[in-house]
């Protein structure tokens, strides 16, 4: 069998509890793409097992620290834990959506398994993902407490080509999906695609920041920028705001947006605008429009630390805008994915475009991604999402 030995340098990034190797680190060793292997260290010390890329820069990806190699039952034993989490977070509900394996955060690396109701939309993101997919599939179907209708491959992420991967969509069990009607709790109801949606579908990881979102809503006006598929407003419109303006630029999310306003009997509250987002958010501050409640939840601006300056003039100008339509005493909800924004910085970032605005700023929370997209400790990386919870005061004169 193939072994991978690390560098001095290796070993001791991997003591301090990292998962990752990069390529750097391994002083010697080969194998298969995607092939799980055993590591040692300089001294032949087993250091565990790890699933290694040919191509990738992260060249080992730590399953175990552990001598022995993993089983059967080890990785049946990893999905139903990842299972067990969502279930212990009241998210297996038949007729609801949660993700039910965040990858390398669940130590399933690369591997990410969304469920809608009974459809389950995966990503593989790495060559052991690829080689291991059939597998997995066949133990999440063991592990989950009701039958999966149909498996959906989504590995049409960008990242498949560090690892020399092409990119795919296709159906690998039952029949081809049609847009799917999840529930969310708070009766919150909603149309996912996902075979072209973002992402598998939906944003599943604001969940909790939609319902926090929705206790500050009741009697305002509320204007939900860059909405996607409008559950930030459409959950407001449920919670008593006045009005709700849906700002999205793509007309398939417009289209949708229309539809969930209409199936959660909001559609009288909610009105939904095609714009480029950036540039409506000046006009409205031109026009003197103010909102009680303003959500900004863009794309990622960075998506490494090259693109970071750029991100920081972005998200700058987009908060000035925000805070600029906010009236005194309005809640600035500010949102980044990027994880090479860190939060810090992202929360100064905001500080400087309400000063720019003329407005005061507090940051009353701070929140991440809901529970089922596990920050796991030892590894920074998994920390990407952040939302800020932002009271304004000030006219902005």
């Amino acid at each position: 069998m193939s072994k991978m030995v690390l560098s001095g340098k290796g070993r001791r990034w991997l003591q301090k509890g990292h998962p990752w190797v990069y390529s750097d680190d391994v002083a010697d060793g080969m194998g298969q793409p995607g092939e799980l292997l055993p590591v040692e260290d300089p001294n032949g010390e087993p250091l565990g097992w790890a699933l290694f890329s040919a191509s990738s820069r992260i060249a080992l990806r730590m399953v175990t620290r552990d001598a022995e190699q993993p089983t059967r039952e080890f990785w049946l034993g990893r999905v139903a834990r990842a299972i067990q989490v969502r279930a212990k977070h009241d998210l297996l509900d038949p007729e609801g959506a949660c993700r039910l394996i965040a990858g390398d955060s669940d130590g399933l690396p690369g591997f990410i398994a969304d469920r809608y109701r009974d459809v389950i939309v995966l990503q593989c993101s790495t060559q052991s993902a690829d080689r291991m997919r059939d597998f997995l599939i066949e133990l999440i179907e063991e592990a989950m407490p009701f039958p999966i209708r149909t498996v959906v491959d989504r590995s049409d992420v960008a990242v498949r080509r560090f690892e020399g991967l092409e990119t795919r969509v296709e159906t690998v069990k039952g029949d081809e999906p049609d847009p799917i009607i999840v529930h969310e709790p708070g009766g919150l109801q909603f149309e996912v695609d996902v075979l072209s949606g973002h992402k598998t579908g939906a944003y599943l990881d604001q969940r909790d920041n939609r319902i926090r979102t929705a206790e500050l809503v009741r009697g305002r006006r509320v204007l939900d920028a860059f909405a996607y598929d409008g559950l930030f407003g459409i959950r407001a419109a449920m919670a008593g705001a006045e009005e709700v303006v849906c700002l999205e630029q793509n007309a398939a999310a417009c289209e949708r947006i229309r539809a969930n306003a209409e199936r959660n009997g909001v559609s009288d509250k909610v009105k939904i605008e095609r714009v480029n987002c950036m540039q409506d958010l000046r006009n409205r501050a031109d026009a003197n429009e103010r909102y009680g409640v303003v959500v900004l939840d863009p794309p990622a601006f960075a998506r490494n630390k090259k693109e970071l300056e750029g991100a920081e003039r972005g998200y700058v100008e987009l908060n000035r805008r925000a805070a600029s339509l906010l009236e005194p005493g309005g809640d600035l909800i500010s949102a980044s994915c990027s994880y090479a924004a860190k939060t810090e910085s992202f929360v100064r970032w905001i500080g400087i475009g309400t000063r720019l605005a003329g407005r005061e700023s507090w940051l009353e929370s701070l929140h991440g991604a809901a529970p089922d997209h596990p920050y796991r400790i030892e590894l920074p990386e998994s920390q990407y999402l952040k939302c800020a919870f932002v009271r304004l005061d000030g006219d902005g004169a």
